[in-house]
């Protein structure tokens, strides 16, 4: 995503949100970045609730192994995404948020601000623009899901929701807040509300564990042990 490039690297932040509402913070911990993949867990928590176990028949619960945009490994397992986080499984999350909400964009960022209990997502036009120009192989990922019939809403719709949510750009603080309903149980503190049950979020979290970090999950587990999701835009949540 060319866009990302000409974000200043010598940013580093760091916010730890506790199950009180405490904030820690150091660095550029205020300063709002793409959050990327990091979006993947949103979405997923979203559609989850909606389709229970059959969201598994169209996407499995598996680490890949392999780049989170290979379209071989999709060929090779006939259109079933390994998991929701690799893009592929993420098209299919996107394209099943599009069957049931009427404004997946807007929702999306609805749900995220709830989550955080505050109005804190933007979306970097720049950076969507950017993504939506260089859509190729999420276009091809998405054509080769439609082939084996694991698509059912309109290829252009769902690639500019799925663009969207990976271009919403939090802080380090609203970050962490909106994934505090993880660390328990399923509760928000912030949005004063349960939004998954326990069974659900701790599937999630399990999920995020052994897939979060696509072709470093492993090594991501191994040396740091908490379920998280990284993102492309130089985030990491972790739980």
């Amino acid at each position: 995503i060319p866009e990302l490039a000409t974000v200043d690297p010598h940013q580093f932040g760091i916010a730890l949100v506790d199950l009180k509402g405490n904030v820690y913070g150091v660095g550029d911990f205020q300063m709002p970045f793409s959050i990327q993949s990091i979006s993947k867990v949103h979405t997923l928590t979203m559609v989850f609730p909606k389709f229970d176990t059959q969201l598994w028949s169209r996407v499995n619960v598996e680490p890949s192994g392999n780049p989170f945009n290979s379209i071989a490994q999709l060929e090779y397992e006939k259109g079933i995404p390994r998991n929701p986080f690799i893009n592929a499984g993420a098209l299919v999350i996107t394209d099943a948020l599009c069957s049931k909400f009427e404004k997946p964009v807007s929702q999306i960022s609805d749900f995220i601000n709830e989550l955080a209990g505050e109005n804190c997502v933007e979306i970097n036009q720049a950076v969507m623009k950017s993504e939506k120009n260089h859509a190729a192989r999420n276009t091809a990922l998405a054509y080769f899901l439609k082939s084996y019939k694991n698509f059912d809403n309109s290829i252009d719709e769902v690639l500019d929701v799925y663009f969207s949510h990976c271009a919403m750009e939090m802080n380090c603080v609203d970050l962490a807040k909106s994934f505090s309903f993880l660390a328990n149980d399923g509760y928000s503190i912030f949005a004063n509300k349960e939004i998954l049950t326990e069974s659900h979020a701790r599937r999630v979290n399990a999920i995020m564990l052994t897939c979060g970090f696509y072709d470093e999950a492993g090594e991501f587990a191994y040396r740091v042990g908490l379920p998280g999701k990284s993102g492309v835009g130089g985030g990491v949540a972790a739980v």
